[in-house]
Parts: C-alpha cells; structure tokens; sequence
C-alpha cells in the first residue's frame, strides 16, 4: 500500500496527491501519516514546492470531507429516528438521545470539527455527524479548512526538514495515534457507564 501510494505521488505530482489525499479522507484506512511527509520530502528533490503540496493535500481532504459531509446529510436525523423506531429497543437508544447528541453538536460542531481534524481515524469520520447535524456548510468548510491546514503543514513540513529520514515520521504519527484511540477508549467507556447509570436512576 505505502509503496503504490508513494510511487502515484511521484508520477502524478500534485493531482496525485489531491487524489490520494481525498480518498484518504473517504477510507481511512489509508494513511495520510504516510502521504503528507513524503509529499514533504518530495518538495527536496523534485520541482514541487512546499506551498504547492500543502495547498493540494489541503484541497483534497476537504473534498473528501465534503463528501462525507453530504453522506451525513443524506441520513439526517430524521433517518436515524426511523432506525430507532425499528431497532431502537435492541440498540436501547431513544429519539431523545438521538435529539440530545444532535443539540450538543449545534453547540460545539464547529469546535468539534476542528480538533477532530487533527486526530487520526476521526479526522476523516467527524465530516459525517457535521452533515448528520445539519451544520452550516459555509461554517464546516471554514473549521474544517483551518483544522486540516494545521494537520497537513506540520506534517509535511516535517518531511521537508527531515529529507531521507522522513519515513521516522511514520512510527512517531503511530505513537500518537495509539495514545489518542486510548483516550477515545476511556472516553466511550466513562460515557457508556454514565449514560447506563443515568438510565438505571430513571
């Protein structure tokens, strides 16, 4: 997989990259942990130039993000209260809960948006509750934008600074993802308790 996608970049320069980094962002599992500090490492020994690179990554995952966002709209709220009408009593959630989570993303998506665009994994899926939620698109793409622009500088500037050895990157982007899923983990857990001690107390 890494060998491909390195070698698409290096034949398809900057389209390669907005490619690749779009469907990043639609299937995650391929790794931008990979792609961004080599697009980096590419502006040492190629015609590309850092600003060129950033701009493409950025470009791309937005469109990829765009796309998970108008996946989101299409389930919408109102599907997801049919699924619970159906299955609601084996999942144990309510059209409260869901109208719960959905007011809480009102208030804090953007921010949401934001952050999440500069974790692993989630960066990519947090498009899909934006668009479940309705979120204004002109306000996605600006949070978005911003979130993702921090993301893929630091990462490519990396991979500039480090030349041959940008491939270091990897292992230490892998460190930082375990140690966010651990946190995600204890997150789901600590929530997952609360809301069946609260429903116990009902």
């Amino acid at each position: 997989m890494n060998e491909f996608i390195t070698h698409f970049m290096e034949q398809y320069g900057y389209a390669g990259i907005f490619l690749i980094i779009a469907l990043e962002n639609i299937f995650p599992p391929i790794p931008s942990e990979v792609i961004l500090p080599f697009g980096g490492f590419m502006t040492t020994n190629s015609n590309l130039s850092l600003i060129g690179v950033i701009i493409a990554s950025t470009a791309g995952s937005i469109a990829g993000a765009v796309i998970l966002y108008w996946i989101g709209r299409v389930l919408s709220v109102e599907r997801l209260e049919k699924i619970v009408d159906k299955y609601g009593h084996i999942l144990r959630i309510k059209k409260k809960d869901i109208h719960r989570a959905d007011k809480w993303f009102d208030k804090y998506g953007p921010w949401t948006v934001l952050f999440c665009r500069m974790i692993p994994l989630v960066r990519s899926l947090i498009s899909i509750p934006a668009g479940m939620s309705g979120m204004n698109l002109k306000v996605f793409l600006l949070f978005s934008t911003i979130g993702t622009l921090i993301w893929n500088t630091l990462l490519i500037s990396l991979g500039a600074a480090l030349g041959d050895s940008w491939s270091t990157i990897v292992n230490a982007i892998g460190v930082y993802s375990k140690v966010v899923y651990v946190i995600l983990a204890f997150i789901l857990v600590a929530v997952f308790i609360w809301y069946t001690k609260r429903k116990k107390s009902h």
